[in-house]
């Protein structure tokens, strides 16, 4: 319904001024701050589209949206993300992986685009926590519950309705890690 749309989008809006707000503080600190959305159906972030730059779904309509009309409030933020929103989010859905087979004839190179977030996302923990990596947005389904760990996860919004107890304690306990900062002897 349209109510539940009205509420998603408040949650979007607040985990990307929240966002803002804990990355400003901690960018000095040499640590990067990761967001991360959990959605209630891939058809939410990737709409139409088969890949991550075609994704568009209410949810990558909303952030792209949302993200420019809260950067717009502050110069600082402006300064802190410049950079477009589709750079910033990134989606990792089984889907888009098994999905490979649909978009074998693109030559396009969305789908190494799709790959290279697999990688990113579940693989190379380094190169995401890199400063010069532009994403800091994560959405995705349940892919992300079993054995991925991440201490940069600063938010969790949850864009679905909520399971079991279990469930919902799992998916906080993901955001409560250490969190990982550059320092100068590695």
């Amino acid at each position: 319904g349209g109510s539940i749309g009205a509420i998603y989008r408040e949650m979007i809006r607040e985990t990307i001024r929240e966002h803002f707000r804990k990355e400003s503080m901690l960018r000095a600190r040499g640590i990067k701050v990761l967001s991360l959305f959990f959605v209630d159906k891939v058809a939410s972030y990737m709409g139409d589209g088969m890949t991550n730059t075609t994704a568009d779904g209410e949810f990558v309509k909303w952030f792209d949206e949302l993200l420019l009309e809260e950067r717009a409030k502050s110069p600082k933020w402006s300064q802190l993300l410049p950079q477009e929103p589709g750079e910033l989010r990134r989606a990792y859905f089984s889907q888009i992986r098994r999905g490979k087979t649909l978009v074998a004839q693109d030559s396009s190179g969305a789908t190494k685009a799709d790959d290279d977030a697999y990688e990113l996302i579940m693989q190379d923990k380094e190169r995401l926590l890199d400063e010069a990596e532009p994403v800091r947005f994560i959405f995705s389904h349940s892919a992300l519950r079993e054995g991925w760990d991440n201490p940069n996860v600063f938010q969790i919004c949850t864009l679905r309705e909520m399971g079991a107890e279990t469930e919902r304690r799992q998916t906080l306990g993901r955001g409560l890690r250490i969190t990982v900062a550059k320092t100068a002897d590695g």
